[in-house]
């Protein structure tokens, strides 16, 4: 969809740093770890929360308390009087998230909508669904891991999806390490410059075991000859652990208004469109590509228009597959790293991918942007940014 009077005001949009699964934010309800990061992040950009038209929450991975949802974290940031839905589209529900708000303030452009993105995969839930027979025993599932394992409408594992992806595009282990490698590279060689974008610390923990997490957790020191060493996960296929994200916990988000709001600040990153998109069943790595082409041909742009692109990457195929179809190039692609190095807490990952899209625009005096990536039910979700 087009959008010709939206933006995400300059210092508006922030991301927590990740934690690794079962690290230090394992044990912080993910609407306490929201609360946290939003309240410090609208704070130090001394935003004017009382022109706060709305909240959008979203997030993947329930939570206790999270029945009362947006209107509970809005009163705690400090927004008592503003409300607004649950989003929940698993590894696209930023960017649905982002569409939401996105629609509001081009009906009313004088106000901003709050989009708070957060989930903790560490100790997801075991949900318990009664039975109605008499005595029948209840029927349980785990709420991340019985999910990422099966799809129910393809029948099949996300991993299998990555391989059917990988033989698709005639890729070769050599090909999918290579970018595991570049990706961790572009982000050690940003965070070592400290040219990547800023991350809003959070907090944790109690009394003596209180504690702040400043940097990304879980971050390991990938080489040529460690990778090389990993055995595939499945028997027949060519995709190692090293070659996909892993579980982690954060948060993420930003303000929307209109470009004239009492948010408008100069170097505001302007929303030209987003785009949604589903492939055949089994083949998610695939949905980022119609996903964005939508976007782009929404926003009157193609991929040649394009100076940086961020994705959420799940596995390495993504963004061969990517450069494959569209053209563009490998390393033009997610210059601070991506998911594959700072890991996936679901809700936010698409967020702080286009935190860091929006920093890279500026880093090189402006452009426009392409945030795209996929989620779960082979499908994926896109957004087009113009920073002047």
């Amino acid at each position: 969809m087009r959008f010709d009077n939206v933006a995400i005001p300059r210092g508006l949009i922030w991301s927590s740093p990740f934690a690794r699964w079962q690290g230090s934010l394992a044990g912080v309800n993910s609407l306490d770890l929201a609360v946290d990061v939003t309240t410090r992040a609208l704070r130090e950009a001394d935003a004017p929360t009382d022109q706060l038209r709305g909240i959008v929450l979203g997030f993947t991975t329930p939570q206790k308390s999270a029945f009362y949802g947006g209107p509970t974290v809005a009163a705690r940031i400090g927004a008592p009087t503003i409300t607004g839905p649950v989003v929940s589209q698993a590894c696209a529900t930023s960017v649905a998230a982002l569409h939401l708000a996105a629609l509001q303030a081009q009906i009313d452009p004088s106000g901003g909508w709050l989009v708070c993105t957060t989930d903790r995969i560490s100790n997801s839930p075991l949900m318990v669904y009664p039975s109605a027979d008499f005595g029948g025993v209840p029927d349980t599932e785990r709420w991340f891991a019985d999910n990422i394992n099966c799809d129910p409408w393809a029948g099949a594992s996300m991993l299998t999806a990555a391989e059917n992806v990988v033989r698709a595009g005639g890729f070769s282990r050599a090909h999918l390490d290579e970018v595991v490698l570049m990706r961790h590279q572009q982000y050690q060689e940003s965070h070592a410059s400290e040219s990547s974008a800023p991350l809003t610390p959070v907090a944790y923990g109690s009394g003596k075991r209180r504690g702040e997490l400043a940097e990304d957790e879980g971050v390991l020191g990938v080489t040529a000859e460690a990778l090389a060493k990993l055995k595939p996960v499945l028997s027949d296929g060519v995709v190692t652990s090293g070659m996909q994200t892993y579980p982690a916990d954060g948060a993420a988000g930003m303000v929307v208004a209109g470009c004239d709001s009492a948010f408008s600040r100069e170097g505001a990153a302007r929303l030209l469109a987003t785009g949604f998109a589903r492939v055949e069943k089994a083949h998610m790595p695939q949905a980022p590509v119609p996903a964005a082409r939508q976007a782009l041909a929404d926003a009157g742009l193609s991929i040649g228009d394009v100076h940086v692109v961020t994705t959420h990457t799940p596995f390495a195929v993504n963004d061969l597959w990517l450069a494959a179809e569209t053209g563009f190039p490998l390393h033009k692609m997610n210059p601070y790293g991506c998911s594959l190095v700072w890991g996936h807490p679901q809700g936010p990952t698409g967020a702080r991918a286009i935190h860091e899209l929006v920093h890279a625009l500026r880093a090189r005096g402006g452009g426009i942007g392409l945030f795209t990536g996929c989620a779960a039910g082979d499908t994926a979700g896109a957004a087009v940014v113009r920073v002047d």
